[in-house]
């Protein structure tokens, strides 16, 4: 019994470390321009398809990842530019149905590139499994665990230490006292579009081992992601990694004890429970207009 719940647990905490980074995703782009980027799976589809094709295509793992990381972050930096810059004063509703819009297209073009095929990626190692109370712990969920650690870390660096990343906070507090200050607005929301892209491909990689991969994975991590950034609090960054993390453990609970049909309805009947009882998260979220 023990050994069982152990093996739910450390499978939910890898994909909610996944989670985790498509909900921060969503709240660094919520926090600098009130926009809810529901194109953030589809990142997360590009990062592990990208891997896929780049190391297939011969290239050693480091430059393969950097690029499949790259790639997405150029992407998203386009459709702020190319589709959210023009229209960026208008109805949330609007700019909801762009980002969908985008999301659609994204995953097309993917389907042309890459095919309908499912497509695997190999272990970042090859050691053996770990045994833990005779729960068994693969090499690639460290992996997740580490990256995903660091990633955090990195992002706490970023905005508490970096001229940029203070900018990007101001901008979120208010955007009219950033400009007034001279921080370049616009500068930002690009560099928040490729952040939150890069974050999406980082987790489609790191998961890309485990559960394989195609031109459509992108809608339901997406949806999971916007779950979990809820679930934590929109515009909240740890909120963003404990929602993600208990959504992880809370969907693989559910499919083990429960049934694995009701697997992707959890996170669903979750949100609903949220949105009734608690609208601004567990760690609460940003307060805003724009909903």
């Amino acid at each position: 019994m023990q050994a069982e719940f152990l093996q739910f647990l450390f499978s939910g905490l890898t994909v909610g470390a996944t989670y985790a980074l498509v909900a921060l995703g969503f709240n660094l782009i919520y926090n600098a321009s009130n926009v809810i980027n529901f194109a953030q799976g589809e990142f997360v589809m590009l990062g592990g398809m990208l891997a896929v094709f780049f190391t297939q295509a011969g290239l050693h793992w480091a430059p393969a990842f950097l690029l499949a990381v790259l790639v997405p972050a150029v992407v998203g930096v386009l459709l702020e530019k190319l589709a959210i810059e023009p229209v960026k004063d208008a109805e949330t509703v609007t700019l909801i149905i762009i980002t969908i819009g985008a999301s659609l297209v994204i995953r097309g073009l993917a389907q042309v590139l890459f095919g309908k095929n499912a497509h695997s990626l190999p272990p970042f190692s090859d050691h053996d499994p770990l045994f833990i109370l005779g729960a068994m712990l693969l090499p690639q969920s460290l992996w997740v665990f580490g990256v995903t650690a660091l990633a955090v870390v990195g992002l706490w660096y970023f905005f508490s230490r970096t001229l940029a990343g203070k900018a990007m906070l101001a901008t979120a507090y208010n955007s009219v006292a950033a400009q007034l200050v001279g921080i370049s607005t616009g500068w930002t929301l690009l560099l928040s579009f490729a952040l939150a892209a890069g974050l999406g491909a980082l987790g489609g990689i790191l998961i890309a081992p485990i559960t394989l991969t195609s031109y459509d994975v992108g809608i339901m991590l997406g949806l999971k992601g916007f779950v979990a950034a809820v679930l934590g609090g929109l515009g909240n960054g740890l909120g963003a990694v404990v929602g993600g993390l208990l959504l992880g453990v809370l969907e693989s609970m559910g499919a083990g004890y429960i049934s694995s049909a009701y697997k992707d309805a959890i996170p669903f009947v979750l949100i609903l429970l949220v949105l009734v009882f608690m609208p601004r998260g567990l760690l609460g979220g940003r307060s805003t207009d724009r909903v």
